[in-house]
Order: structure tokens, then C-alpha cells, then sequence
């Protein structure tokens, strides 16, 4: 399994319009292009860092071509709410182990 670890500074009052967003693109890149879903957390008021896996690190790096013209809508919401975002980390996972959640 592979990961990337990525950090969001948002704009004041952007925050409600960047977790749509971000969710949005997140649900077409899982649906698309075989991710495993991401995870998003909250540092402080303006600050979010979220975490997307990866069957493989092949697997992210040829991600993008399959996704939806709906995809650029989110992805430019996304960038237009924060002052910054970067890629932190990219990494192989050793061990997994986080419970599996049952389905609902």
C-alpha cells in the first residue's frame, strides 16, 4: 500500500466550500481511479492535512486520465479556498494496523 500525505492552508471563511470540494474530488478519484479513499483531519481553524491511499505507488502515479470533466470544478474550488497545499510525504506502508470498519 502506498499513501501521500498532503497539507491545506485555507483562506478565512473557506472552509465549509474546500470540504466539499475536497470530498467531491476525493469520491471521483476513488470512484475513477482506484484509490483507496483518503482521510481528512484538522490541525487548527485553517490548516487541514489529508491522507490518501494508494493500492501502489504505480497506482498514484498514473492516476488522473480517467477522471470526469466534474473533476476540474472541485479541484478549482479546492485551490481558490486555500492560500496554500503541498504534497508533505509520499510512503510505502510497512504495517497496517488500523481496525477495518464494519459496513453500514
Amino acid at each position: 500500500m502506498y499513501v501521500v500525505i498532503y497539507a491545506f492552508e485555507l483562506k478565512p471563511n473557506q472552509e465549509t466550500k474546500f470540504i466539499e470540494a475536497w470530498q467531491g474530488l476525493t469520491s471521483l478519484i476513488y470512484k475513477h481511479e482506484g484509490s483507496l479513499g483518503s482521510r481528512l483531519h484538522k490541525k487548527d481553524a485553517l490548516n487541514y492535512i489529508a491522507y490518501a491511499q494508494w493500492p501502489n505507488q504505480n497506482a498514484f502515479d498514473i492516476a488522473g486520465g480517467n477522471l470526469p470533466e466534474e473533476a476540474n470544478y472541485y479541484r478549482d474550488s479546492m485551490k481558490s479556498a486555500c492560500v496554500k497545499f503541498e504534497v508533505l510525504e509520499k510512503l510505502e506502508v510497512v504495517k497496517d494496523l488500523l481496525k477495518q470498519q464494519q459496513s453500514e
